[in-house]
């Protein structure tokens, strides 16, 4: 179930709810119990390397060195 993450204007305090992704709107009580709450913009982390792939052979170019001069 995805996580959202959402501010209370009241307090000030940010907390996250696990909830379906049909209420992902649905508004939210924080957790001292303030009604007066907004979804915060999420931001993915992604971690690990997805650098582009280094060509591989012998020479390079845009076919591995077979026609390119």
């Amino acid at each position: 179930m995805p996580r959202y993450d959402y501010r209370c204007r009241a307090c000030g305090s940010t907390f996250e709810l696990s909830r379906p992704m049909s209420a992902a709107d649905d508004p939210a009580t924080c957790p001292e119990g303030h009604a007066d709450t907004v979804k915060l913009l999420s931001t993915v982390a992604m971690t690990g390397s997805a650098a582009t792939p280094r060509p591989t052979g012998g020479g390079g170019g845009c076919c591995g060195g077979g026609c390119c001069g």
